[in-house]
């Protein structure tokens, strides 16, 4: 991990702000600028095609519900594996693909 968490950061233009937990403050300074420096310089992920259709799933899900869906449902909607989500997001869907997705950290998750 190259960033430091809190910490503010300036990516494509714009300045971001990550917790403590390296979850960005502010979910409406997402964009998918942010969500590749976040997966490169806080994962340590590059972003596949694989990456970009479950993080646009979080993302939507969060936009509509305001929360992260449930990973029973991540799975059953996008027609993937617990295997296949541990593999593409090794630190898991609250960590790696919520953060990449910008959305706040799942209640229940610490």
């Amino acid at each position: 991990m190259t960033a430091s968490c809190p910490g503010t950061y300036r990516v494509a233009g714009r300045e971001i702000r990550l917790d403590e937990d390296c979850y960005l403050e502010n979910p409406s300074d997402w964009s998918r600028d942010v969500a590749v420096w976040i997966a490169e310089n806080v994962e340590g992920l590059s972003l596949t095609e694989e990456h970009w259709r479950l993080v646009e799933y979080v993302r939507a899900y969060w936009e509509r519900r305001g929360e992260c869906p449930p990973v029973g449902r991540l799975l059953k909607d996008l027609g993937i594996t617990f295997e296949d989500l541990y593999r593409l997001f090794p630190s898991g869907p609250a960590e790696g693909l919520c953060r990449v997705a910008g959305v706040p950290r799942p209640g229940g998750c610490s």
